[in-house]
């Protein structure tokens, strides 16, 4: 393990300014990230929010932040102009883009109050480097999702250059360096129709992240170890790389509950429901803090649940006929607003399961990280979101991956593939129907039997036990993730003492 960079004592400690976009998949391993900067390597940070895409649910995470880190909410800006079904992504990329004034009036008061020595923008809000650029702060990106998909988007321009075609109609797969073979319509949802806003501004994106001096991922070596390869041999290979380097600096996933939390979580209904269960016997179903289903999808999973035999955990929400993402910003589908999300599943469906005591639905959140790691669940049916498969990496739960929008279906591909083909091969992939994108009940007993019982799930299991070894491995005190992210601390302080050193390149 290298050394510490040797630190002028007069100087201030490093402090760096971390841009987050919504969603508990970026909220929470930027609060990760700054806890770890600030017990590990002895730097503050200032955490910073939009205040229009704000809920409690995202803001939670940022509620118990040690000393040293403090957080900032950029104010609200118009969105009137947008469309009511504008998506998801338009909304906040537009938000990133009309806060950008605020974001270069903040960076100029926080380096008035001293050095800022780096700052990080989340993977949805590149078009801050440029307001860091322009005054002269080192800038990377925190990459919150798998290096696969940020390899996607940096290849997203020159995808829409060469083609004409939709994504879903590519004739051939898409091959990226390190990564499996992916179809067309496996990558980025808003990737696949060039008639909406939504699709330039993604491929954007790509063209933004070239602004960054690294990437700082939350990912680890056995997740993505051929990837993470081929993405340095890339930057770094004869005649110079294209694209910055990547660090590879998690796991982070949520803690379990503290000594002082875990009396309260024992009240939970569904953790002293599987206290009752046997070993490995439970299936946990969630789709993430913004995943929904339709109605009629909502109730064919509720009769594939009940005749697969097996036991189950389900995070309810309320449907959306509409809308997959209608979660997010802890939002519901109109007329839901005050409903329980319970009400909309099959007439009986509660009362039977859970009187044979082989199923229950909480609606609308459960104490996921401590549910994955209960001695019952022995798989874990998800949306893919990075943040729920980091968890079950963690857990080393096996997944059936069940992927709903943005980046997730690669999430899938990368989770579902053989180590041969690049994957991790710790889950089983769930395929809707093609002519209504529905997944009917007869596949979804199946799969859930597969999955808990059958031999590929057992195939799944032990490779998701591995995967999980190779998790506490990265994230140990001085493993590879500590490493990296002190390799990333020492790039910033070795440009802020060039800055102290060389006026000329003093900030703007």
């Amino acid at each position: 393990m290298a050394p510490p960079p040797v630190r002028d004592a007069r100087a201030p400690p490093p402090h760096v300014v971390v841009l987050t976009s919504p969603g508990a998949g970026h909220v929470v391993p930027v609060a990760e990230l700054a806890s770890r900067l600030a017990a590990n390597h002895g730097v503050t940070s200032t955490v910073v929010t939009f205040a229009n895409l704000s809920s409690p649910a995202h803001s939670s995470p940022l509620a118990s932040l040690p000393p040293g880190v403090r957080t900032v909410e950029l104010p609200a800006v118009p969105l009137d102009d947008l469309p009511s079904d504008a998506h998801l992504v338009t909304r906040i990329l537009t938000v990133v883009r009309r806060t950008l004034p605020h974001l270069r009036d903040l960076l100029r008061s926080l380096m008035d109050e001293g050095v800022v020595t780096a700052f990080l923008t989340d993977m949805l809000c590149p078009a801050a480097l440029a307001v860091a650029e322009d005054l002269g702060v080192p800038r990377f990106v925190f990459y919150t999702s798998s290096l696969m998909s940020l390899v996607s988007l940096l290849h997203a321009p020159e995808l829409a250059r060469a083609t004409t075609c939709e994504c879903r109609d590519l004739p051939e797969p898409v091959r990226l360096p390190g990564c499996p073979p992916l179809r067309g319509d496996d990558l980025f949802e808003p990737l696949q129709d060039r008639a909406k806003p939504v699709y330039d501004l993604v491929v954007g994106l790509g063209i933004d992240y070239l602004r960054a001096d690294g990437f700082v991922v939350n990912t680890f070596d056995a997740m993505e170890h051929e990837t993470l390869v081929a993405f340095q041999e890339f930057f770094s290979g004869e005649g110079g790389g294209v694209h910055p380097p990547a660090y590879a600096v998690g796991p982070f996933v949520r803690s379990a509950c503290t000594d002082q939390e875990e009396e309260a979580a024992e009240h939970y209904e569904c953790v002293r429901w599987l206290d009752a269960q046997p070993d490995g016997s439970v299936l946990y179903v969630c789709f993430g803090s913004g995943g929904t289903l339709s109605m009629e999808q909502n109730a064919e999973l509720a009769a594939g649940l009940e005749a697969s035999g097996h036991r189950f955990l389900w995070v309810v929400r309320h449907p959306s006929d509409k809308d997959c993402s209608a979660s997010y910003f802890g939002r519901t589908s109109a007329g839901h607003s005050d409903d329980d999300p319970l009400s909309y599943l099959p007439e009986g469906f509660i009362e039977r399961t859970k009187t044979k005591h082989v199923g229950l639905c909480v609606p609308p959140w459960a104490p996921q990280v401590e549910i994955l790691n209960h001695r019952a669940v022995g798989g874990f049916l998800s949306h893919a979101g990075w943040n729920s498969t980091l968890e079950a990496a963690a857990a080393g739960v096996p997944v059936l991956a069940w992927p709903l929008f943005a980046e997730q279906r690669m999430n899938a591909v990368k989770l579902s593939s053989s180590e041969s083909e690049g994957g991790v091969g710790v889950a089983l992939r769930v395929r809707p129907r093609e002519e209504d994108g529905m997944v009917p009940r007869e596949d979804v007993s199946t799969l859930v039997r597969e999955i808990m019982a059958g031999e590929k799930g057992a195939k799944a299991r032990k490779k998701a036990v591995e995967l999980r070894e190779e998790a506490e491995k990265a994230a140990a005190p001085g493993g590879p993730a500590h490493r990296a992210l002190a390799a990333v601390v020492a790039n910033w302080i070795a440009q802020r003492e060039l800055v102290r050193e060389d006026p000329i390149l003093s900030y703007a």
